[in-house]
C-alpha cells in the first residue's frame, strides 16, 4: 500500500525535530501489527515490508504449512498452500498477503495515533538524554511562571525541542529570595526521573554542589584540578565553609579561590545573594582540619578521641561564642566539613 503521507511525515519529524526516521517507522509497524492481531484471533506471526524507497508498506501473514489445520490462525493445508506456489510443502513458512483494503483501514485508524504517541516518546527519551548528560552541572533557566499558591517557581531550561520546564519547589530555594518573570536563574540539576508524564528535572540552589560548581567556574585552578574541593558544608542563605587542598607547594589553594581583592569570591557571594562563604585549607590531619574548620574562631587545641570521629577543641574564653556560631552554626558546619563529631570548650574548662 503506497504510504507517502506517512513517509513524508516521518521524514519531516526527522528534519525538523531530530526525531529519526527508523525510530517512528518502528512504532508504526509496531502498531500496525498489533492492531491486525488484535481484529483476527488466533493470529500470532504478522510482518510488515517496508519499501523505503517506493514509500510502500505490505503486510503478510505468516502461517506454517501442515497436514490437518488445527489453528487457522498460524496453519494453512498443504493443499491451499500449493494453490499458491506448486514449490511449498510440509513445514515451510508461507506469508499470505493482508490485502490493500484491509491493511488501509488498520492504518488509517492507527497511523496517525502511532505518530503522536511515538513522537512524544521520542522527545521524552530525547530531554532524558540531554539533561541526564547534565546532572551536577549548573544550568541557566528562565523564569516562565510563579505559582502563588506554594511559591514554587517554573523554569524553561534549554532551547527548542530539547527544553523542558523544571519546578524550583519552595523549599529549594534560598530564603529571602525573590524571582520575576524573564528572570535568568542559575541552578543545580540534581538528578533527572523518567516519570510515565515525561521526564522529570530535579534542580535546587540550597544544594552544596551549586557552591562547588559556581567555584569550578570562577576559579580556574580549580577547573584544570590544579587546586581540588576536598569538602562543602553549606547552610543555604547563610553560610558555606568549602575545604580546598592543591597538591603544588606553590599554590596558595584559599588565595586562588578569594582572587585578587577577593574578586573570585565576592563573584560567587553576588550569586548566592550575599550567602557568607569560609574558605579553609583540608590538611590530612584530622586535628589540622577540624582546627582550620572552626575560623574565623581561633582554637588553641584539639584532643582528638581514642575511638570514632569524635574529639574535643579548646579556645579561648573570649573566642567561645564564635567557634559555635550564632544558634551553633560555626560549629555544626565545621563538624559536617569534618565528619566528626566536636565538642567545643572554653580554656578554662581545663583550669
Amino acid at each position: 500500500m503506497k504510504c507517502d503521507e506517512i513517509f513524508a511525515a516521518l521524514s519531516m519529524l526527522e528534519k525538523e525535530r531530530g526525531i529519526p526516521r527508523n525510530f517512528m517507522l518502528g512504532k508504526i509497524i509496531q502498531a500496525l501489527t498489533t492492531a491486525y492481531k488484535r481484529d483476527h484471533d488466533g493470529v500470532e506471526n504478522v510482518v510488515v515490508d517496508v519499501d523505503e524507497d517506493n514509500c510502500d508498506l505490505k503486510m503478510y501473514v505468516q502461517k506454517t504449512v501442515v497436514e490437518t489445520v488445527e489453528n487457522p490462525g498460524t496453519e494453512i493445508s498443504l493443499e491451499a498452500a500449493k494453490e499458491l506456489s506448486a514449490q511449498h510443502d510440509l513445514g515451510d513458512v508461507v506469508n499470505l498477503p493482508v490485502t490493500n483494503v484491509e491493511f488501509g483501514r488498520i492504518a488509517a485508524g492507527n497511523g496517525k495515533q502511532v505518530i503522536i504517541q511515538g513522537l512524544r516518546e521520542a522527545e521524552h527519551g530525547m530531554i532524558y538524554d540531554e539533561f541526564n548528560s547534565k546532572q551536577h552541572e549548573i544550568l541557566t533557566g528562565t523564569v516562565s511562571r510563579i505559582d502563588p499558591r506554594n511559591g514554587n517557581v517554573i523554569l524553561r531550561l534549554g532551547v527548542g525541542s530539547e527544553s523542558a520546564d523544571a519546578v524550583l519547589p519552595a523549599g529549594e530555594q534560598v530564603a529571602g529570595e525573590s524571582f520575576r518573570e524573564g528572570q535568568l536563574v542559575k541552578v543545580y540539576l540534581v538528578e533527572v526521573r523518567r516519570t510515565t508524564r515525561g521526564p522529570q528535572v530535579v534542580i535546587s540552589r540550597t544544594h552544596p554542589g551549586l557552591v562547588r560548581r559556581l567555584f569550578e567556574l570562577e576559579v580556574p585552578e580549580i577547573y584544570d584540578g590544579t587546586v581540588e574541593i576536598r569538602s562543602v558544608a553549606r547552610e543555604a542563605g547563610s553560610r558555606t565553609k568549602l575545604a580546598v587542598w592543591s597538591e603544588d607547594e606553590n599554590v596558595d589553594p584559599i588565595g586562588a579561590c578569594i582572587g585578587q581583592r577577593g574578586q573570585r569570591v565576592n563573584a560567587i557571594v553576588e550569586e548566592l545573594r550575599g550567602e557568607k562563604i569560609d574558605v579553609i585549607r583540608w590538611s590530612e590531619d584530622p586535628a589540622q582540619f577540624i582546627a582550620a574548620a572552626l575560623a574565623p574562631a581561633d582554637v588553641q587545641d584539639v584532643i582528638m578521641a581514642d575511638e570514632g570521629k569524635n574529639c574535643r577543641v579548646i579556645v579561648p574564653d573570649d573566642q567561645l561564642s564564635l567557634a559555635i556560631g550564632k544558634e551553633g552554626q560555626n560549629a555544626r558546619l565545621a563538624a559536617r566539613l569534618t565528619g566528626y563529631k566536636i565538642d567545643i570548650k572554653p580554656e578554662s574548662f581545663r583550669d
